[in-house]
This record gives structure tokens, sequence and C-alpha cells, in this order.
């Protein structure tokens, strides 16, 4: 009884007060009605790389992964090779920065094909430029609708948000870029940004919350992911994933198997079992 007391205690003191019971079946708000994100924070993966295939629907899974937001891509970028020492067999490299190649049938045939796909880190503006309205978005987006599962850690991460932060060509310390500022919307009404241990930004997201007040302020720390389903975000990995409910409200803190309803903005009570 005092241990459960005590879950409780550490549960409210983390979600600020605000929990609810495990998520309603209703359509979801902000996560995609079907399928799987897997948003990662940078830096090293450890055991969520296993994780993430094991979603795909492990080694014969085809899973196709898009470097485009690194400044050079090789045949052999690291996400393939972690994957394939893995023991991933079918693994396929999808990359261009010509909006006119993206936004073929031709191009796009793999993504139709996919079970899963992983997005590289690197600058969010590449892929924005190369894909954003194309195509490509599009069979992304219906990957999702089929079950399937979308993962990216850094740039990678940043994309899935509506919102898309540190987008600028020239300097990724600038928040919010005018022409820069859309993100693939897998998560709706959020903003999603990453590093947020190493590199001490941990406050950066509020003066994008002060000027979009309806924006959900997700902020993952490196080595962590928040693995979301519905409107159910289930953080694992070494670090803490911080959710920002409003530019001034305290961030509520999670670590590994904390699950947070993204629609009611609140920790998910079955956190306290």
């Amino acid at each position: 009884m005092v241990r459960l007391l005590v879950a409780v205690v550490l549960l409210l003191g983390a979600c600020g007060g605000s929990v609810v019971a495990d998520a309603a079946e209703a359509a979801p708000r902000v996560g995609p009605p079907r399928g799987t994100l897997f948003i990662v924070g940078g830096g090293a993966m450890g055991g969520l790389w296993a994780e993430f295939l094991r979603l795909a629907g492990g080694k014969d899974a085809v899973i196709v992964v898009i470097p485009t937001a690194n400044t050079e891509v090789v045949d052999d970028d690291k996400a393939s090779v972690a994957l394939r020492r893995l023991g991933a067999t079918r693994v396929v490299q999808l990359h261009t920065r010509d909006r006119a190649v993206a936004d073929t049938e031709e191009f796009t045939a793999p993504l139709r094909a996919a079970a899963a796909v992983w997005i590289t880190g690197g600058r969010q503006w590449r892929l924005t430029d190369a894909y954003l309205g194309t195509r490509t978005e599009r069979e992304l987006h219906a990957l999702l609708a089929r079950g399937g599962v979308i993962g990216g850690s850094s740039a990678g991460a940043t994309i899935q948000g509506s919102y898309l932060v540190r987008g600028a060509r020239g300097d990724n310390t600038i928040m919010m870029a005018p022409g820069y500022e859309q993100g693939f919307g897998f998560l709706r009404d959020s903003a999603i940004d990453q590093h947020v241990n190493t590199r001490g930004r941990a406050e950066d997201l509020r003066p994008v919350l002060r000027r979009h007040p309806h924006l959900l302020g997700i902020a993952i720390d490196e080595a962590t992911a928040l693995i979301v389903t519905g409107d159910t975000g289930v953080v694992r990995g070494a670090g803490v994933t911080r959710f920002l409910t409003a530019a001034d409200a305290p961030a509520i803190e999670l670590r590994a198997g904390g699950r947070f309803d993204l629609a009611a903005r609140a920790c998910v009570a079955d956190d306290a079992k």
C-alpha cells in the first residue's frame, strides 16, 4: 500500500497533478488514426534499433531509409548499416534533392511496398525542400494509414510534427523560420524538439508556444524515443521526454515507461501501476 502511494505521488509530481484514465478509444486528434510513430531525440540509439525493427515487423520487413536530411548521402548510411547488423534483410535507401523526382510514381514505388520508414538526422530544411507537398509525403501518410511505422531521429524526429522548429537553412538555433515552419504533420498540432539534454534546449520551445498556443510542445533527450499509437505516447530509452502543454506551464517530464495522452495533454493513469 505504501509502495503504491509513493508511485502515485511520483506520478503526480511528474505530471503536475494532471492525470487521466487510459486513453479513450475515440478517433485520435493528435496522433495518426492508424500506424505507429517512433520519434527519437538524436544521439546513440542503443536498444531502440531493436524495438523499431520489432515494430516494423521483424527482419524480413521492407524498411525504407530516407537519408536526405544529411549533408552528404552515401549508399551505406548509418541507419541502414545499423538495421542490417540486427539482421534486417530488406532495407532500401530512398533519396533525392529534386522535388520533381520526389513527385513521381517511380521514385515513390518503394514506399508503397514498405512496412516501415526511417528518416535520418541532419537538417530539417533539406527534407521540406525535397519532399513537402510531393507524392513522397503523401505516400508516407498512406503508409501510416495502412498501419505502417514511421521513425526518425533528430531532424527525422522534428519533421514528424505539424509545426517545424529549427527549419532555417542558415542556423539551426532559429526556432521559427518563415518559409520553413511546416512539418509533415504525422503528429498534428505539435512541435517536436530534440538533442534536448546535450544542447541545453529544455526551454527552447516556449517562444514557439507563445506565438502558436494551440501547439503541444514535445522536447526529447538523446537516446530517448516517444512511440506514438493513436493519441498515446510511450517513452522508451535512457533519457526524458518533456511535454509542454502551454508556453508558461511547467513541463511534464516522463522517463522510460511513462505514458502520455497527447489529446488530453495529461499523463495516462496506467503509469502508476
